[in-house]
């Protein structure tokens, strides 16, 4: 039941794809392919399609969880990525990056793209019932339905946000009642842009950091869209980044009525800079987990940024802030590599190969993954700590009755943060990129050959901040750093936390073809077994020397 409420909205924009033609269409409207990018690739090398599609050259596991939904999918003539035979994801980009030509960027099985067209250079007017066109028309406003099992949706705020600035949205222009209407489910400000002028980089001073910056302002969401240029190769060049490559890290804060979600989460875009300096195309590479139902209807895939962002239902800002670095760069080569690498994760993760996991296998261990099978060795913080570990094993294990629970709080707090934490992953990843360029300290290793090319190839790099979007959704915060700071946050009796509940999404067997043997870690983990079984050596021993004695 869940998984059609989840997709009610999609499915009356996948019946707009057929919908009357207008005898004049209203300025600004398009196709959602022509003209377009998606990230580093030209929209029109791909068509679309939904999950049914039977000519499509996508693998079949990733169609089965778009059945209801509208895709970007590529053009018979096209090159596809592959998938690994090797459950290991660094061992297979990296077996990939030695064999390919990393450059030669092959298209994703298929991009999420939800929505037939786009609307672009409209103004939402003020009772938000219509939009206004460049040309002054007027074309009624109608919104996707809400999610049932989503917790908020759009309201008078979120009218009064958009309406200050102009926008462009996703969706389809229906026939209502005789009359056209245009029924949005992305709505992008225009004004969210990368800065470009002449003016002085201005870099991280003495006293600030990467983390300082994602707790500014209590996480900033309900700051101003902002961004900045922390250094730049060629000082004053920002006017001529339209057209260039670039490499984004994004970071999406903790939401604000979840307190499983005090995390956040963790992706990777690709695109090209936009003449005004857009980024609303980028395709942002989004994991999460396959086998569940998200209450926000989010499904992982490559989708592009203002899908990501600002889906009305399932968008990142509707219910957190976001922060992002962006590397310019002056070639395409490093962006590409990395696409071509995750597009063949994605396959994998499609297939079954390997599941997502809250610890081993999350949004940023998946993500910077990709990056260490390149050859970025983006350097380790180590666990939060394998004592600790132990003890809250044994801990939970009675508490809950279950050894599983157990494993889980231990599979925590041993792995690496770096992999762990989203906001660990993006200071790690956003310091060491700045030491690379020059703008912090020297990396003390020999550098990789990819970590060279990437030093060559970064021509600037730029902080933005992204403001939660207003709406009934409570404003979210600062992801946390740590083990600790996560404990802090969330009431002391887990019966009193604000958990937001998801039914499973079992795969379906006729679908498994995976022959790559992943193992299973078991519920009980070797240290605390190692410590078992010396405790249980000692009490034989023991029993031993008093029977002697008798």
């Amino acid at each position: 039941m869940q998984k059609f409420q989840a997709l009610a909205a999609a499915g009356a924009l996948l019946a707009a794809a057929a919908a009357p033609a207008f005898s004049a269409a209203p300025a600004g409207l398009k196709d959602a392919l022509q003209d377009q990018a998606l990230g580093l690739l030209a929209a029109d090398s791909f068509r679309l399609a939904n999950g049914k599609c039977t000519d499509c050259p996508t693998l079949k596991q990733g169609l089965w969880y778009f059945e209801d939904d509208l895709l970007a999918v590529p053009k018979a003539s096209q090159a596809l990525s592959g998938y690994a035979t090797q459950p290991d994801t660094v061992g297979a980009v990296r077996a990939w990056a030695a064999s390919s030509d990393t450059a030669a960027l092959a298209h994703p099985g298929l991009v999420w793209i939800g929505s037939p067209q786009l609307f672009d250079d409209v103004a939402i007017e003020v009772d938000g019932k219509s939009v206004r066109t460049k040309d002054g028309a007027s074309t009624r406003l109608l919104l996707v339905p809400k999610i049932a099992s989503n917790l908020s949706y759009w309201n008078g705020a979120t009218t009064d946000f958009f309406g200050q600035r102009p926008v462009r949205m996703r969706g389809s222009l229906r026939d209502i009642d005789g009359a056209p209407a245009f029924v949005a489910r992305t709505v992008w400000p225009k004004d969210f842009a990368l800065e470009r002028g002449t003016a002085p980089a201005q870099p991280l001073a003495q006293d600030e950091s990467l983390t300082t910056f994602v707790r500014k302002e209590g996480g900033g969401a309900t700051s101003a869209y902002s961004t900045r240029v922390l250094w730049e190769r060629t000082p004053g060049k920002g006017s001529a980044w339209a057209g260039q490559p670039a490499l984004g890290i994004m970071l999406n804060g903790a939401q604000g009525d979840d307190d499983e979600a005090y995390g956040g989460h963790f992706a990777i875009a690709t695109g090209k800079v936009g003449q005004e300096g857009e980024w609303s195309d980028w395709i942002v590479n989004n994991f999460y987990n396959l086998d569940s139902y998200s209450e926000k209807g989010i499904v992982a895939a490559p989708v592009p940024m203002d899908n990501y962002l600002m889906d009305i239902n399932s968008g990142q800002q509707f219910y957190r802030p976001s922060y992002m670095l962006v590397a310019v760069l002056n070639q395409a080569r490093t962006a590409q590599a990395y696409q071509g690498g995750v597009q063949r994760v994605f396959n994998n993760f499609y297939r079954h190969d390997f599941q997502y996991k809250h610890a081993g296998a999350n949004c940023s261990g998946i993500s910077l993954d990709v990056f260490k099978g390149l050859g970025w060795n983006i350097p380790e913080r180590g666990a939060t700590s394998h004592l600790k570990a132990i003890a809250a094993y044994g801990y939970l294990s009675a508490k809950d009755r279950s050894l599983a629970s157990g494993r889980k709080i231990y599979d925590y707090l041993t792995e690496e943060q770096v992999r762990l934490y989203p906001a660990v992953a993006f200071e790690a990843a956003g310091a060491d990129l700045m030491s690379l360029v020059g703008a912090g300290p020297a990396p003390k290793r020999q550098l990789s050959a990819f970590e060279k090319q990437l030093q060559s190839d970064v021509e600037a790099l730029v902080l933005v901040r992204i403001p939660q979007v207003p709406s009934s959704r409570a404003m979210g915060s600062a992801p946390v750093f740590s083990f600790d700071e996560f404990m802090a946050r969330t009431p002391p009796d887990r019966a009193d936390w604000k958990i937001v509940p998801t039914a499973p999404r079992p795969f379906p067997e006729r679908l498994r073809e995976n022959v790559i043997a992943v193992s299973d870690p078991g519920v009980v983990p070797l240290p605390v077994a190692g410590i078992g079984m010396g405790a249980l050596l000692g009490v034989g021993a023991f029993i031993r020397r008093r029977r002697s004695k008798a």
